[in-house]
């Protein structure tokens, strides 16, 4: 099945919380996300079928991360206020850099869909690796 914006719209509208960042978004940015959600596991998870909702779910969580407020912080900004309003301040570290590894920001519900659709497969965000003692 195509993955469509009217279709996230829909999915995300009905079964995620935090919704805004994906609903202020204009067209053109929804599809860009879609595009490198749907990209991104594609290439992470390449031995499994992919479901159009677990693109879905990353894909609202790339609208968080890429919101315009995250956006400054990703360019360097600490902090800034608007008089009156507001004020932002944000942590030492980076949300996401240039050469991002956007797979850190995969959602476990985006997983569960895939391990459902490939036969109940278990995937988690925890890598595997070796402990020396």
């Amino acid at each position: 099945m195509a993955l469509t914006i009217e279709d996230a719209t829909a999915y995300i509208a009905l079964n995620c919380i935090d919704i805004e960042d994906w609903a202020d978004a204009d067209d053109a940015k929804k599809q860009r996300i879609v595009n490198v959600a749907q990209r991104t596991l594609t290439t992470r998870y390449a031995s499994y079928t992919i479901p159009d909702n677990a693109v879905y779910e990353f894909a609202n969580v790339l609208a968080t991360v890429f919101n315009d407020t995250n956006r400054l912080q990703q360019q360097g900004v600490s902090g800034f206020s608007l008089q009156g309003a507001a004020s932002f301040t944000f942590k030492t570290e980076s949300v996401t850099g240039p050469a991002a590894d956007l797979t850190k920001f995969i959602p476990q519900t985006a997983l569960d869909l895939i391990s459902a659709a490939n036969g109940g497969v278990k995937l988690s965000r925890r890598n595997v690796g070796w402990t020396v003692l």
